[in-house]
């Protein structure tokens, strides 16, 4: 397999210390460090203590001898494991601790050792591990202290009272309740962590879906201008030098507008946060598009006054109008388009109509116009209603809202 890598140019990826894990939400963790000075300073703990408790516990215990000491350092220098290993650690420390609790020796910070392997297993996910290792340390303490305590060390003591039991018990409830706590603020911050990269990443897609919108309306509008002027300079190149002129013209003007707003949609991925260079276009400009839509011979009509709109509605606007100019101009027989502004109450409302009859041609290969029109007004709470006429022809009917809401995106095919 890494020789196959190896010849494809990709060189196989190495791990030091095993492959990644990977957690619910499909983010790769990174792999657990040694835990050295948590586990150097507990296990100092647990030897001292134990000593300090031996002394305060030598009437009623048995002392600590060679054996009981390497119990306790075997019970804290496990905890050294904890994060790669959290249930064998949390089943070991409960085991010695069982073992040096039955062996006689005296109570003291040996519990802490439990405490912090359980803690790692449940913050882990091992919840039933920690549950049932505290529990296993518990029901063998009790046994031992009631019962097998006749023949176990020191010699001649009496049986633990029923009340230290439930302070033991209590003890190992709170820890794992502890445990659980801080497992459940885990993962409400892990939670919270992959919602902000999720909305993050959907931001990013927005942003890509509005650029290559975009995009896509300024050069389908630009490239079918530009063809249908190329075909007529080609056409009259040798009969009408002079009308061939204005067809080259033409082409020049028009290529150097959508480079312009080529570059102004570009311009936004400078910098994140960058203010762009110039306005958006709006309906103000509908002149301009009235007069790119009769260099490409096609007389347009346009009825009403233009709404104020708010930027972001406006440039859909605009955006919609010349999609719609464009789909005229390349797939509609007729060389005449209409276009109404208006207002239903308080709703803008845009009229594009041609005649008719569809053709067929494309200029340029097919696209996504109406889809990215009806894009552009779900994204703002509005509404794209596009087809054939009764008596013939083809309409766009727009409704776009004056203040801008977020909606669903609806895709459909293009006419």
């Amino acid at each position: 397999m890494d020789g196959q890598r190896e010849r494809e140019g990709r060189a196989p990826r190495r791990w030091r210390h095993g492959p990644p894990r990977w957690n619910r939400w499909g983010d790769e963790e990174p792999r657990p460090r040694w835990p050295w000075p948590s586990t150097v300073l507990v296990t100092a703990f647990v030897l001292f203590g134990s000593n300090l408790a031996a002394h305060a516990q030598e009437t009623e215990r048995a002392g600590l001898d060679p054996f009981a000491r390497a119990l306790l350092f075997m019970t804290g220098a496990a905890l050294l494991w904890r994060q790669r290993y959290p249930v064998p650690v949390v089943f070991g420390t409960a085991l010695t601790t069982l073992v040096y609790l039955g062996a006689g020796y005296p109570y003291g910070p040996v519990f802490v050792a439990v405490a912090v392997a359980c803690f790692s297993a449940v913050v882990a996910g091992h919840r039933g591990a920690a549950w049932a290792a505290t529990g296993t340390l518990w029901a063998g303490h009790a046994l031992v202290a009631h019962w097998l305590y006749r023949w176990l060390p020191p010699p001649g003591g009496p049986a633990a009272s029923w009340g230290q039991e439930l302070v033991i018990a209590t003890w190992a409830v709170a820890i794992v309740a502890l445990s659980e706590l801080a497992r459940a603020r885990r993962e409400r911050w892990a939670r919270e962590r992959a919602e902000r990269a999720d909305a993050a990443r959907r931001r990013a897609d927005e942003e890509r879906l509005r650029i290559a919108r975009e995009l896509h309306d300024v050069l389908a509008h630009s490239v079918s201008v530009i063809n249908v002027q190329a075909g007529v300079g080609l056409a009259l190149l040798d009969t009408d030098p002079e009308q061939a002129r204005a067809a080259l013209s033409t082409i020049k003007d028009q290529s150097k507008e959508a480079l312009g707003e080529v570059r102004q949609v570009l311009d936004t991925l400078r910098t994140p946060g960058d203010a762009p260079r110039a306005p958006a276009p709006g309906l103000d400009r509908l002149p301009e598009l009235v007069e790119q839509a009769a260099s490409a011979g096609l007389t347009v009509e346009v009825e009403g006054k233009p709404p104020h709109l708010s930027p972001g509605t406006g440039l859909a606007a605009f955006r919609i109008v010349q999609e719609a100019l464009t789909n005229v101009v390349r797939h509609s027989g007729s060389r005449h388009a209409r276009v109404r502004l208006g207002r239903d109450g308080d709703t803008p409302r845009l009229r594009v109509d041609d005649d008719g009859p569809a053709t067929g041609a494309e200029a340029g290969g097919g696209g996504n116009g109406l889809a990215g029109m009806r894009e552009r007004a779900a994204a703002l709470g509005g509404t794209i209603e596009a087809g054939p006429r009764p008596d013939g022809g083809f309409r766009v009917l727009a409704a776009l809202p004056l203040d801008a809401k977020p909606a669903t995106h609806v895709k459909e095919d293009d006419r």
